[in-house]
């Protein structure tokens, strides 16, 4: 063995997760977190969203005056209600929203925003206040609040490379894998496998032995996820893109009974400062599409009424248009929620005014929290003031 491969492969498998209690994938109290039988898909818009261009009110004038080179024509805008529609890009949202599979929430944000892209995707990941620092993430402590004996690292799972703050828990934390068989490529070097095999005992310094759990959790924990993938089927036609890719592994997963929880994915590049009609509208379809196969393909499994999505930006743009033909960041944004038992269908409140503005953004009239709150009491069944460390409003969107 080779310190420099020791080091190198190491990196790799803690990168992967950070977990420090084993379990053996083969137990079988693992599957009683998943036995809940409710998934949560939350794919995060990095770049900040605009929703105004997302979801159009295309009866407002304000709208159009302010951005008189960027509004979405009203005889283009793919109309949802009397006064809002979707970008002409969603047509296969709009399918979902026509039976009743999605939700919109408008005005969605926090006090005292923060318009740097990492603060404020921060502020989201860890369900913080604007002048608050937290060094844990929401899906990570949801996990700490699971009995110790029923939690491993794949019950919650990023479809990244890296494990972001949003899945780092006190105690617990989720495992990072863009692609499973990649994943496992990487862990069945034999190197990896030499040093997971001779995991036995305790050595003399507690860092090591914290180094040799962490892996062989990897280990373990890959393999498990690698079976899943393996025996997984999917019923849609996906797109070629990365989102969809991804969201076509989670529905293998999904469909082959992962005991998987929370699944976090990202689709950036919503940074639309200068000629945003173009670019954005790509986005927008991408993931249109993309959902419209993921629900589709759950729906045909059976699985849909026991999964929701929850598509969230890290802030708005403002409402002026800019004089590169984009905009800047702004405050409030639309969330939006697709699953089977959704109780609010449709557009759950109206878009904040266009002329009552602070300082030139959106109010917000939702604080994210109380979207997670309903989201963590009524859908992971789980007490939202253990996980958010307050009382927020309460929703009944699921």
């Amino acid at each position: 063995m080779k310190r420099r491969d020791f080091l190198r492969f190491s990196a790799v498998a803690t990168g992967a997760t950070l977990m420090p209690q084993f379990l053996s994938a083969s137990n079988p109290v693992l599957s009683a977190i998943g036995a809940k039988g409710k998934r949560l898909v939350v794919i995060q818009l990095s770049g900040g969203n605009d929703s105004l261009n997302m979801l159009v009110p295309f009866r407002n004038d304000t709208y159009y005056k302010e951005r008189p080179k960027i509004a979405i024509a009203a005889k283009d805008v793919l109309r949802l209600t009397s006064e809002v529609g979707l970008n002409p890009a969603m047509t296969g949202l709009q399918e979902l929203y026509d039976q009743g599979y999605l939700t919109l929430i408008n005005g969605v944000g926090y006090p005292n925003p923060n318009r740097s892209h990492f603060r404020s995707m921060e502020i989201w990941q860890t369900a913080s206040d604007s002048d608050q620092t937290l060094q844990s993430g929401w899906v990570g402590r949801f996990l700490d609040t699971q009995p110790s004996t029923l939690v491993h690292p794949y019950s919650a799972i990023e479809m990244e490379d890296a494990l972001s703050l949003v899945m780092q828990g006190n105690e617990h934390s989720g495992l990072a894998a863009a692609d499973p068989a990649r994943l496992k490529k990487v862990v069945n070097h034999p190197f990896i496998r030499q040093v997971a095999d001779h995991n036995h005992g305790h050595h003399h310094h507690p860092q090591v032995d914290f180094l040799h759990e962490t892996l062989d959790e990897t280990v373990n924990s890959v393999d498990y996820i690698a079976a899943k993938a393996r025996s997984a089927s999917n019923q849609m036609i996906y797109p070629a893109t990365a989102l969809a890719h991804r969201l076509k592994t989670v529905a293998g997963l999904i469909n082959a009974d992962a005991d998987t929880q929370v699944y976090y994915m990202s689709q950036g590049s919503y940074d639309t400062h200068a000629n945003q009609l173009g670019g954005h509208a790509r986005l927008l379809g991408d993931l249109s599409n993309a959902l419209k196969a993921f629900v589709l393909d759950l729906k045909a499994s059976g699985r849909l009424d026991d999964t929701l999505v929850m598509v969230f930006s890290e802030f708005g743009r403002r409402v002026k248009q800019n004089a590169g033909r984009g905009t800047d960041h702004g405050t409030a944004g639309t969330m939006m929620l697709l699953g089977g038992k959704l109780k609010n269908q449709g557009v759950y409140n109206d878009i904040p005014s266009l002329s009552d503005l602070d300082d030139g953004d959106l109010k917000h009239s939702i604080d994210f929290r109380s979207v997670y709150r309903n989201v963590l009491e009524d859908w992971l069944q789980t007490p939202s003031e253990d996980v958010l460390f307050k009382k927020f409003e309460r929703l009944d969107i699921v």
